[in-house]
């Protein structure tokens, strides 16, 4: 059964605390495929349906005969004696499914009219349109998955690059959710010993087991406070930040176009041309950059010129990545570990130690796109599974800050109180406890349709 889940959801199913039942949620239904854009229109629009109702509803569409549940079925969908469409349905029985709940697909012609006509034909049935991220949410809820892994669902949605997609795979297949699961089981282990500190006269419990509980406390402390050190996943989520600075007319917006591979900065011969920093997202080697073009660093008057160069420190302060771009003598001003770059070497040489282009004629380019995978290697590349989010973040400090209060305690009762909130936190980082008090904030980044 454990397999046949696996294979219907594409990830592991991680039941929670706060399994509710289906019958309590009505049918929800939203466009599953995007709407016609600049690139003109689809041939195929999936509209999905879930919750108790479904098969009602399907069974009317259909014309009185539900199609085989997990096979793809031609049928001519009715209502009111109409004939709406001719599409492919997709019928799934719960709890073999996305959300847990009957759910069906129907794959329409993509024209406008047909996406009405048969939109209205599900709210004249009984269905209503589903908010942001309902589907999933309904997953959730009903132990499909657990937080973690739902905002894995999101994230691949949103993927840009190869690595944002393969590290959403790893997080919706549980690769996060089992670790904090490993931390949760021994923390419970901990606890259970603490317990026993306080039931039992000290001459009742050996002094190896207080010893012990000492020992795995602050090792599973210290693993945690390594895991919120590591920030592959941050930087692989949201991209890599790469600033280009420099002084003026040293060539920073045409580097910008050269990596870039087009116009997207204006060049001039004119100093202070770039004032506001030009943006611009690039993917090297399966990772995700923002490119950041800033204005040229120099002691200034203007006030409109100043404030870029404020802008422009702004973003060599939180870059990942620093391109420190100059055209003449090596510079006095210095960025702790920015890749120092010699530009129009066309024009001079570069020193030597120094990496030389011309943003100009293309020379050097590449050996520039190799020392940036180098560092791109440095920052993302590892082992294990890294958080991603903020709330991660947030979820793990607290539980750490609690291991590391409970060491500094003398008395057993205060020492188990701070192990229960860090399970606490951990429980509220999966969904394993106190769900609904985060699930609006988890769902409101979440597309309509999943």
């Amino acid at each position: 059964m454990e397999g046949e889940l696996r294979h219907e959801m594409g990830y592991s199913s991680v039941m929670t605390e706060n399994r509710l039942t289906h019958a309590a949620f009505p049918p929800i239904f939203a466009l599953a495929t995007g709407l016609a854009g600049s690139m003109g229109r689809a041939a195929i629009a999936v509209l999905r349906v879930s919750g108790a109702g479904s098969r009602e509803i399907l069974h009317e569409l259909c014309g009185g005969i539900l199609p085989p549940a997990r096979q793809a079925s031609l049928r001519r969908l009715q209502h009111d004696g109409e004939v709406l469409d001719e599409a492919l349905v997709l019928w799934f029985p719960g709890p073999r499914s996305y959300t847990g709940e009957d759910s069906f697909e129907l794959h329409c012609h993509a024209g406008p009219a047909v996406i009405d006509a048969v939109s209205l034909a599900l709210v004249a049935l009984g269905a209503r349109p589903a908010e942001a991220g309902e589907f999933t949410r309904r997953a959730v809820q009903a132990g499909r998955m657990d937080l973690v892994q739902a905002e894995a669902v999101a994230d691949l949605v949103e993927a840009e690059s190869a690595a944002q997609r393969r590290q959403a795979l790893a997080q919706a297949d549980g690769a996060l959710s089992r670790l904090y699961d490993r931390w949760a089981e021994r923390l419970k282990i901990l606890l259970a010993r603490q317990e026993a500190l306080i039931d039992f006269p000290d001459d009742e419990v050996p002094d190896r087991v207080a010893a012990g509980l000492e020992t795995e406390r602050a090792a599973l402390a210290a693993e945690m406070r390594a895991h919120l050190d590591d920030r592959r996943g941050e930087l692989v989520r949201r991209g890599v930040t790469v600033v280009i600075a420099g002084a003026p007319n040293a060539g920073k917006s045409s580097l910008l176009n050269a990596l870039a591979g087009y116009e997207a900065a204006i060049v001039t011969r004119r100093a202070g041309t770039t004032r506001d920093p030009v943006m611009v997202d690039w993917v090297l080697d399966g990772v995700k950059l923002r490119l950041i073009d800033t204005a040229g660093l120099r002691e200034t008057e203007d006030e409109i010129e100043a404030e870029g160069i404020r802008r422009a420190m702004f973003h060599v302060k939180h870059a990942d990545i620093v391109i420190h771009l100059f055209d003449d003598d090596v510079p006095a001003l210095s960025f702790p570990g920015a890749l120092l770059v010699r530009n129009k070497t066309d024009l001079a040489p570069a020193p030597s130690g120094v990496l030389g282009i011309s943003a100009v004629t293309g020379d050097g380019i590449e050996a520039l796109r190799e020392a940036l995978r180098d560092r791109l290697r440095h920052l993302t590349a590892g082992s294990g599974a890294p958080l991603t989010r903020a709330r991660h973040r947030a979820g793990i400090g607290e539980a750490a800050a609690h291991l590391e209060q409970a060491g500094t305690l003398d008395w057993p009762e205060l020492r188990g109180e701070e192990m229960r909130l860090a399970m606490r936190a951990l429980g509220r980082l999966t969904g394993k406890v106190e769900v609904e008090a985060v699930l609006d904030v988890v769902f409101g980044e979440f597309c309509i349709g999943k």
